[in-house]
């Protein structure tokens, strides 16, 4: 498909949710079978100021404290590329990689957009070939990771290959987007048609994380899993799954966007969503500690677990944000949870409840300054003194994507109009906003060099804030 690369000063329209017409004059196509076009790649792998995994950091804390004041904000490039983007836009080397749901990944150059490769990693499946769902196509969902040490970028594409559907992870070459490896990201036994695979990779430990959980509308017999594959893709995988606890007909999802959150010893931190709606407890409606080899180590869930399952009120609707000596989780409920790290307290065994807002996606993390994406605008909530406290609500109610912090701001995409917001860091009131064209489920910004990328529906709007 053809791309497109606009700098502009003003924001264009995103047009249509779909649309993925290009002017011929400033395409730039792929040579047969996918590969990269013909302007070179540049990215060096190098990390240390870059954003490499979903929320800069294996914490995904969200937080780029090189970032500097900002007042003002303009359209710096836009670039429409071959279907939407529902992950969070990377910078590797200085090159923004992008992912789209036609199963094509990019590499843009972070100050004009234009691009250094890209790459095709097969056909995404139609909405009408699944049972349920609200993506068509269903491609690449989640967001990828680099990881410095193998010099690899992982992504995970979803797949129709002569009729069947498969989730196939990928190892790329950051410079050239040359598939360096590849095998099926499937658990043994799960079926592919009804699993989807929205969280975002994880880096860690010499392995890449894998999160999965079902589509929208809860349809067949799906899972969550987590699966741990070495970051060179050969030998064999970790997995876990509730199912390891108790057998359960379906449920317990890990889909929140952030996918595992790992802190400083390679332990893994996942929220699942709704399972059984009766005893016996099934690790659903959770928060689990995993090994770096994906062992259970400790969980919580609510007293009543079995209600929010019913309700479909669980705690999967986000990921759980590592705050001090704390875990922190919000959900579907209102209610959010302050958990002990170490002990996270079983069922029932919260340092500290309160109701905070319904939320969906992904905190942002300072110290033990939580920032919530709450359906009713931002809350910055504080718990290092073992309570739950809301610091701030803003009054920008209509801020409501998953937050990241930098320059002194609180940035947030609202979901229902597209336009990006730069929320005061002490006190959520609006310091600027710009519109950026129709953005998706949950659209989460990217900061880098004064530069803020957001993910569209049609592509990547980078935009320039001074």
């Amino acid at each position: 498909m053809p791309v497109v690369v606009m700098l502009v000063a003003a924001c264009t329209g995103a047009g249509g949710r779909r649309s993925s017409t290009a002017s011929p004059s400033n395409a730039t196509s792929p040579p047969a079978g996918g590969g990269s076009s013909s302007a070179p790649g540049t990215a060096t792998p190098d990390g240390a100021a870059d954003w490499p995994t979903y929320h800069r950091d294996a914490a995904r804390s969200g937080y780029d404290r090189t970032m500097t004041s900002v007042k003002t904000l303009s359209t710096a490039w836009a670039a429409r590329l071959d279907g939407a983007v529902y992950a969070e836009p990377l910078v590797v080397g200085g090159s923004v990689i992008a992912a789209t749901e036609n199963d094509t990944v990019y590499s843009l150059d972070s100050s004009t957009g234009s691009i250094h490769w890209r790459r095709s990693l097969g056909t995404p499946v139609p909405l009408s070939d699944l049972p349920c769902g609200n993506i068509d196509p269903l491609g690449i969902t989640s967001t990828p990771a680099f990881d410095a040490a193998s010099g690899r970028l992982f992504v995970v594409a979803e797949l129709q290959r002569s009729g069947a559907i498969g989730h196939e992870l990928f190892a790329l070459d950051p410079a050239t987007g040359n598939v360096v490896a590849a095998r099926s990201a499937d658990p043994a036994g799960s079926d592919p048609s009804v699993q989807q695979q929205r969280g975002a990779l994880a880096v860690g430990n010499g392995r890449v994380y894998v999160p999965f959980g079902g589509l929208f509308g809860d349809c067949g017999d799906y899972h969550g899993y987590v699966v741990g594959f070495p970051t060179d893709l050969a030998g064999a995988a970790d997995v876990y799954s509730p199912l390891q606890a108790v057998p359960s007909a379906s449920g317990g999802a890990m889909w929140a966007p952030p996918g595992p959150v790992m802190d400083g010893s390679g332990s893994l931190y996942v929220a699942l969503g709704n399972g059984r709606t009766s005893p016996p407890y099934d690790d659903s409606d959770s928060i689990l500690e995993l090994s770096p080899s994906l062992g259970l180590r400790d969980s919580f869930s609510p007293s009543e677990w079995a209600q929010d399952n019913a309700g479909d009120l669980d705690l999967g609707s986000t990921g759980p944000a590592l705050a001090g000596g704390f875990v922190f989780a919000d959900g579907k409920s209102g209610t959010a949870y302050l958990l002990r790290r170490g002990n996270l307290g079983g069922i029932g065994g919260q340092v500290a409840s309160a109701i905070v807002c319904v939320a969906f996606g992904g905190d942002a993390v300072i110290g033990t300054r939580v920032f919530v994406p709450c359906v009713d605008g931002i809350r910055a909530v504080d718990v290092g003194d073992g309570t739950i406290r809301v610091a701030w609500h803003t009054p920008v109610h209509a801020a409501t994507g998953p937050a990241v912090v930098g320059g002194g701001a609180v940035w947030s995409v609202g979901i229902d109009n597209g336009v990006l917001y730069a929320l005061d860091q002490q006190t959520g009131a609006g310091i600027a906003s710009l519109a950026v064209g129709s953005v998706e489920h949950f659209a989460t910004p990217t900061l880098w060099h004064g530069l803020v990328f957001v993910p569209t529906s049609t592509g990547v709007v980078a935009v320039r804030a001074i």
